[in-house]
């Protein structure tokens, strides 16, 4: 105990707080090191959040205790990371977040009793429009949007009545294709009784026009068949794409496919008559018979005996007897007719081009480089073949094909086979977490070999001062001491540990001969050069002047 008390009065008060304010250093550096190891890692909850819905959630997630944090004034909120499914969870079945926009809870939360049906109208707009914005956010690129839905009063006693409308504005992040733009008015019309497509109007956060809205006009049918023109084409190169690719390799290989496509609609109604197909359809028969018998003579003058030769055929005298019988039939007949009506759709293949443009076959040559070589005729017309059977070429319609074999600008990359299950699958939050960890040890390491060291060997180094004899500089410059009897004798050579006077002298004796050196060269220019060194002793007099 004694020790350590002598130890410390040695040490003496400067060095007591030199020690006292490097340990406390010491202690916070190491503890913010510590915190900052052990602290948990947080990860975005949610982004692009609406500022109603981030006090909702901040409030949550306080009651709860979370550690959580708030960017960008309220749009991005935190949460460790192996929170943030759990926390998800309950924020959904607590409604949040909303969106900014209110869904069908508003019927949750409100009265009913008492509710006037004119409130109850404008909740349920309210309702459906937030809940049409809450599944255009779904949507891929749509940051936020909002719909407002235009539904008519129904008027009693009129025949027409004006059709409902809707208008959307979104927020993107990048741009939407044409297939997802007819997509969100195709949602929005078939959650609205009575709303056509064509009537739904859809703007987006730089104002510009997605869709007008305006029915079936020249630029909404012009816009769809041009669509439908891209979606072939894109079909058509996909499919070429898979096969040539299987075979040139990926990314090996460069097409295009052009098509031109006929949208006339076409309607062709025929009748075909088969004389041989017969089938009775009706049949009419009519039978008379008439008799006349006469066998008086004296039956005065009638009109069947007062025609010529009326007697002749009498042989009983002035009778006469007549018997007709006339029968007929009619007999309809129905020729098998066969009637066919074609309709054929627009968005015909009218003629189709395709280029394919096939690399190379890349060799190590005997240096291990490698060296291209083009493909032979034969593997190109296989190609070509099989180009043809996938996009049903039609020589009829005038369809070219074209494959070329020619070098890329950029040569094969090597393609890594990452299939298999990797043993240390890092993302990018691991590399940032293992960056900061790394900085901090380094900052550590830096601390403690830089600063530490060099202030504890300082502070525990003994200052042990070696009482040395006086030294006497002799009549030739030569250090002498004095010795045992009182004489001066020469001082000992110290090589290995000298004397501080004796570095002086020899310092001196350096600085003395340099600036001897020094002279020497000077009067040497003086010498050489008389007339400007009296220029510039001159200066230097009127400058002192």
């Amino acid at each position: 105990m004694n020790g350590i008390l002598e130890f410390i009065k040695a040490l003496g008060p400067a060095r007591l707080a030199a020690m006292a304010v490097v340990t406390a250093v010491l202690i916070g550096f190491f503890a913010f090191i510590m915190m900052r190891v052990t602290e948990p890692v947080l990860s975005p909850l949610y982004t692009d959040l609406s500022f109603e819905d981030s006090i909702q959630i901040t409030k949550l997630l306080e009651s709860q205790n979370v550690n959580h944090e708030v960017r960008n004034e309220g749009a991005v909120i935190l949460a460790p990371k192996e929170q943030i499914l759990r926390l998800r969870m309950q924020l959904a079945e607590s409604g949040l977040p909303t969106g900014g926009n209110v869904g069908y809870e508003i019927f949750d939360k409100s009265e009913t009793l008492g509710t006037t049906s004119f409130v109850q109208n404008v909740n349920h707009l309210r309702a459906l429009e937030g809940e049409l914005s809450r599944s255009i956010r779904t949507i891929r690129n749509v940051r936020s949007s909002r719909v407002h839905l235009v539904l008519p009063k129904r008027a009693l006693f009129k025949r027409e009545q004006k059709p409902p409308s809707a208008s959307i504005a979104v927020k993107l992040q990048g741009n939407l294709s044409p297939v997802q733009i007819q997509a969100i008015q195709h949602l929005v019309a078939s959650a609205v009784e009575g709303l056509n497509p064509e009537n739904v109007t859809i703007i987006d956060g730089r104002g510009r026009l997605l869709a007008s809205g305006r029915g079936n006009d020249d630029n909404y049918l012009s816009t769809r068949l041009e669509e439908r023109r891209t979606e072939m084409e894109s079909h058509l190169r996909t499919q070429v794409e898979d096969i040539v690719s299987s075979i040139v390799g990926q990314g090996r290989t460069r097409i295009e496919v052009a098509a031109e496509m006929d949208f006339n609609k076409i309607t062709q109604t025929s009748d075909t008559f088969d004389p041989d197909g017969q089938v009775v359809r009706s049949t009419q028969t009519r039978s008379e018979t008439a008799k006349s018998q006469e066998k008086e003579g004296n039956e005065g003058v009638t009109v069947g005996n007062e025609l010529p030769n009326a007697n002749a055929n009498n042989a009983n005298g002035p009778g006469r007897q007549e018997a007709t019988d006339i029968t007929e039939e009619l007999v309809n007949y129905e020729i098998s007719r066969k009637t066919t009506t074609e309709v054929v759709q627009g968005g015909r293949i009218k003629r189709l081009s395709v280029a394919v443009l096939v690399d190379g076959v890349y060799e190590k040559n005997a240096n291990g480089e490698l060296e291209y070589k083009p493909r032979t005729p034969e593997q190109l017309e296989k190609i070509a073949t099989l180009v043809r059977s996938a996009v049903g070429y039609d020589q009829t319609r005038g369809d070219k094909i074209e494959v070329i074999n020619m070098q890329f600008a950029e040569g094969p990359e090597q393609v890594f086979d990452d299939s298999g299950d990797e043993l240390f699958a890092f993302t990018k939050d691991d590399y940032i977490r293992m960056v900061e960890l790394g900085t901090f040890f380094l900052m550590t390491l830096l601390i403690l070999f830089f600063v530490l060291r060099p202030m504890m060997k300082r502070m525990f180094e003994k200052q042990q001062e070696e009482a040395s004899p006086d030294i006497v500089i002799g009549a030739d410059g030569v250090p002498m001491i004095v010795g045992e009897n009182g004489e001066l004798v020469p001082a000992p050579d110290g090589e290995d540990t000298p004397h501080p006077t004796m570095q002086a002298i020899e310092n001196a004796q350096l600085q003395g001969a340099l600036q001897m050196d020094t002279l020497l060269k000077v009067g040497e220019l003086v010498k050489e050069n008389p007339e400007e060194a009296a220029k510039i002793v001159r200066l230097w007099l009127q400058d002192a002047a």
